[in-house]
């Protein structure tokens, strides 16, 4: 079973996320539980949870079918010891506002360097920070996101990945999502069927596909290793619909949140409708 869906809004609260993600006929969906721009928000109100929880119940979307983002403020891996800590708090209240709403995924980028430490010392550090967190946790699994290599942001390359993976205590609860723009802005070809056998072949050899997750599904305005961020919608972009037709009819991308990410969000139900469409050919 494919779940597929888009990044939706959660202006009003949380709770409006299913309204907003049925109307687009999706089954998957991502959201972001607080403000993404704020370092502070309200606690969940006791209200807010059990209506989210029920209204998820009626519409049939369990856990595995949704994909919570965190805050664009954090950096796991920031080289200053009181803007780490900072950070390290605001994800753990991330991961317990996700416990509250009985949410098993929350995706997250992995941090930045700045320049100022080395950055096996930031992957060495985004680990650590997603151990804290887990120990002070139960039930969510921390997502790592892998990045376009902008700036000086890591996870742009599997093999930040696998590392970060690595030193992570908890295997199960750690995994990936991975952005199709950002893989392919990183400099890992997505540009056709055989191009993305090969990229996902690298996939599965360095970091395992025993920890994908989730993806984000979008293509790109941007050429393969600009390592610039730039979305675009599907099959409008220099990826093209091969890759998405690939993941698609490929079993190994069952199971997970498939998120757009896309510009246009008023042809959401146009790409959902599609991607849809290109997975009924897996069986057929």
């Amino acid at each position: 079973m494919k779940y597929i869906g888009a990044h939706v809004s959660a202006s009003g609260g949380v709770h409006h996320c299913i309204d907003n993600a049925l109307a687009i006929g999706a089954n998957a969906f991502a959201l972001f539980t607080k403000n993404q721009r704020r370092w502070q928000a309200n606690p969940l109100e006791s209200k807010v949870i059990d209506q989210f929880r029920r209204r998820c119940e009626a519409a049939n979307f369990s856990a595995a079918q949704i994909l919570p983002h965190d805050s664009y403020l954090i950096n796991l891996g920031h080289p200053d010891a009181e803007a780490l800590t900072k950070s390290r708090d605001a994800f753990l209240d991330e991961m317990q506002r996700c416990e509250q709403l009985g949410l098993t995924l929350l995706n997250f980028h992995p941090g930045s360097h700045l320049n100022q430490i080395d950055p096996e010392a930031c992957l060495d550090r985004i680990a650590e920070s997603i151990n804290i967190t887990l120990e002070k946790t139960q039930g969510v699994t921390a997502v790592i996101e892998n990045t376009a290599g902008q700036g000086t942001n890591l996870g742009y390359r599997f093999e930040h990945l696998a590392q970060i993976i690595d030193k992570v205590e908890d295997k199960s609860r750690v995994g990936v999502c991975l952005d199709t723009c950002h893989t392919f802005a990183a400099g890992y070809d997505l540009a056709s069927t055989a191009a993305a056998q090969a990229t996902f072949a690298e996939f599965e050899q360095v970091v395992g596909f025993e920890y994908l997750r989730g993806m984000h599904l979008n293509d790109a305005k941007v050429t393969c290793g600009s390592r610039v961020d730039r979305h675009h919608s599907l099959g409008q972009g220099h990826i093209g619909w091969d890759c998405f037709a690939f993941i698609m009819q490929d079993a190994r991308f069952d199971g997970m949140p498939l998120v757009l990410e896309t510009i246009d969000e008023t042809i959401w139900p146009d790409e959902i409708q599609a991607l849809r469409q290109l997975a009924a050919k897996q069986n057929a």
